[in-house]
């Protein structure tokens, strides 16, 4: 690895003070499904888990850092039973550098994952066999997310190191064109401690109508529209957070009307109004984490589907804070933290019917399961713990 403008994100997490579209599984970020809040169904009217659950072993893929210490090959394969939680190795896709984060196409036919380097690229895999269908440039720096719009036709992904988010084109096979966009965030001005813009999630809104940056470098959330037949993005809004609060991962309500944004920087989380018409993000207060007065760094928050509770993984306190959902969306109120079994948990996700939640460690090197209590929230921890290298990201299907 080069040490160019993704430094700060390996010396945060070298040290234990310290990256989903539509109804896509982005590595446990998605945003909603793309429903409209009018005819949504009302909490607590989705058919039972069980009748949800799969049968059988279920693939789980898991993202690494290749070029680290003690890291791994490539992709890491897995099976996990959708009932236990217990994680079952199943070896490795290699051809692949630093895949920290991973996303899946709408047909689950192609996997794709970032190769955050300093030239940095995204990689598409056939899952049928496995084969890598190629790379392509992203035309930054140290690439950390990655989603797939809602139509299956472009992948977002988002250059923290350069502070930008670029369009690839996906063909009918799966894999990946030359490069339609690239947008930098040359403004506003970095925040307190920053040195330049540092994109770090790249997701569509669940209505499908904008593409949301989050950007910590810059403090900001920028909100684009997609033209889907040339593959650019047009700015048409931003939402500044508070100074210094440096934004890192951003998740909707499934009404689509509020969402929920971790700021890693000065560990907290805000409450966010979304305005499916413009596009336009208004961000609230922020609100405690619950980690005390030490030194922590909120990861990834996630929504249950009937959108009652929120979970955030914290780096440092090594825990998942567990919120209370109310007000239709337009609240979170904290219940506790969990320890989550692990040393600093980069990237969290649902299985598919949200029953369990996987945490990847990535300083322990494990992935941590838990059960999902459907009607209170509650976190329980599955029996083991699986051993993966330097785990930056899980991707349950």
């Amino acid at each position: 690895m080069g040490s160019g403008g993704w430094s700060r994100r390996r010396f945060v997490g070298a040290l234990a003070c310290g990256a989903g579209v539509a109804a896509l599984p982005s590595c446990g970020d998605a945003p909603a499904p793309a429903t409209d809040p009018a005819t949504a169904p009302e909490a607590g009217t989705s058919p039972s888990r069980e009748a949800r659950r799969p049968s059988g072993p279920r693939p789980l893929y898991l993202g690494t850092y290749t070029s680290a210490e003690g890291g791994g090959n490539g992709v890491g394969l897995a099976t996990y039973d959708p009932g236990t939680g217990r994680i079952t190795g199943a070896g490795t896709i290699g051809g692949v550098g630093d895949p920290s984060y991973l996303a899946v196409h709408p047909d689950r036919r192609t996997l794709y994952a970032v190769d955050e380097r300093d030239d940095g690229a995204v990689t598409a895999v056939r899952l049928s066999d496995r084969k890598v269908l190629g790379s392509r440039s992203t035309g930054g720096a140290a690439p950390c997310h990655l989603s797939v719009h809602p139509g299956g036709r472009w992948l977002l992904s988002a250059n923290y190191g350069s502070g930008s988010v670029a369009v690839h084109p996906i063909d009918t096979s799966g894999a990946l064109g030359e490069r339609t966009d690239l947008v930098r965030h040359s403004a506003p001005p970095p925040g307190p401690g920053q040195e330049g813009p540092h994109a770090h999630q790249v997701v569509t809104s669940p209505d499908g109508g904008h593409v949301l940056a989050v950007d910590l470098g810059t403090d900001t959330v920028y909100t684009y529209r997609l033209d889907e037949k040339a593959g650019t993005l047009t700015e048409v809004g931003r939402a500044r957070t508070r100074p210094g609060a440096g934004p890192r991962h951003l998740t909707f309500h499934p009404g689509g009307r509020y969402a929920y944004l971790a700021n890693e920087v000065d560990d907290t989380v805000a409450v966010c109004s979304y305005d499916r018409a413009s596009g336009r993000v208004t961000v609230g207060e922020a609100q405690s984490t619950g980690t005390g007065s030490g030194t922590n760094h909120p990861a990834q928050i996630l929504v249950t589907a009937n959108g009652r509770y929120a979970y955030l993984a914290n780096r440092g306190h090594n825990s998942l804070t567990r919120y209370a959902v109310e007000a239709e969306g337009a609240r979170l109120r904290l219940l506790d933290t969990v320890p989550v079994g692990g040393d600093f948990p980069r990237q969290i996700a649902f299985s598919p019917e949200g029953a369990l939640l996987f945490a990847a460690n990535q300083k322990s090197s494990t992935v941590t399961v838990f059960h999902v209590d459907e009607a209170n929230g509650e976190l329980r921890r599955a029996e083991e713990t699986f051993s993966s290298p330097v785990a930056v990201c899980a991707l349950p299907l």
